[in-house]
């Protein structure tokens, strides 16, 4: 592999993806705070849950700031040779870490599809595919330790690292097309005043899984076909970044999708005659789409 000394196409990304991965870590702080300040009275279990993806996601940021400091502070920003010798410690760290992120992730969002669909064989088929997406991440962290040199490392994860991406964009889609699928045969059943917020989950839905799985393909393109420069890294610290925020995202949508729900009950209830509220306020379906789709 050449090493053509581009400060621009290596160290220069470099630096623009570590600087949106803090910026979304610093949003992520922001949404934890906002989830332990409004939902005190979830499971400690979703609370512990949530404390470590902020962990790791605060582990991967240190890793990303060491990265940098080494790169431009230590080495002096000298690109020459980069290829050539071992990348540090914190670069085998950050991957390790984005994996767990997202092996985390999406099991929590696999546990969320048997919660509504009850079909376990869809959970275990995206908790097999970010297992194993883990156990690469694992391996890729163990010969990274060892490496002599960044460009054998590479040349060595080609099938690796290619193999991870599609098991998690194939993973990502997975669950983003069952989630849509799940919530749009609920909106059939759903009641009028309830299929505005249906909608919006379904939307809010596409939107974080296409941006998860569109990144992971990107960064899976420019590693495989621009591996002697640094933009597939720099793409690939803002994916780690994407996952923790969408888990965060989800779990605070909670509030905004309960105020939407109870807007509409209200406007429902003052429009409506005596006879259409004994037949649209269903208690239980209400809590249903209140409690479960959220």
């Amino acid at each position: 592999m050449d090493d053509p000394a581009v400060p621009h196409t290596t160290i220069g990304v470099c630096l623009i993806g570590a600087l949106v991965s803090f910026m979304l870590f610093g949003v992520m702080t922001t949404q934890t705070y906002i989830y332990y300040k409004r939902f005190p009275d979830d499971s400690l279990k979703l609370k512990a849950l949530v404390a470590f993806v902020w962990t790791c996601d605060g582990v991967h940021t240190l890793c990303v700031g060491h990265l940098l400091y080494v790169y431009t502070i230590y080495d002096n920003a000298h690109t020459q040779g980069i290829l050539g010798r071992p990348a540090p410690k914190s670069y085998e760290t950050t991957i390790f870490f984005y994996g767990v992120t997202g092996a985390i992730v999406q099991g929590f969002f696999s546990f969320r599809i048997y919660g509504f669909s009850k079909k376990l064989y869809l959970c275990i088929l995206i908790y097999v595919l970010a297992f194993l997406r883990l156990l690469a991440t694992i391996a890729s962290l163990y010969v990274g330790l060892r490496m002599t040199s960044l460009a054998k490392y590479l040349e060595q994860e080609v099938w690796r690292a290619t193999a991870g991406w599609a098991m998690g964009t194939t993973n990502d889609l997975i669950i983003t097309s069952t989630l849509v699928v799940i919530l749009h045969r609920r909106r059939k059943d759903a009641f009028r005043r309830t299929a505005a917020l249906v909608d919006q989950v379904i939307l809010w839905t596409l939107e974080t899984g296409m941006l998860m799985s569109v990144t992971g393909i990107i960064s899976l393109a420019c590693f495989v076909t621009m591996r002697e420069n640094f933009i597939w890294f720099a793409i690939f610290l803002v994916e780690a970044k994407i996952f923790s925020n969408s888990l965060l995202a989800s779990l605070n949508s909670r509030e905004t999708l309960r105020a939407i729900n109870d807007q509409n009950i209200s406007l429902s209830l003052s429009r409506a005659t005596p006879s259409t509220i004994v037949y649209d306020g269903e208690p239980a379906k209400m809590a249903g789409v209140n409690g479960n789709v959220v």
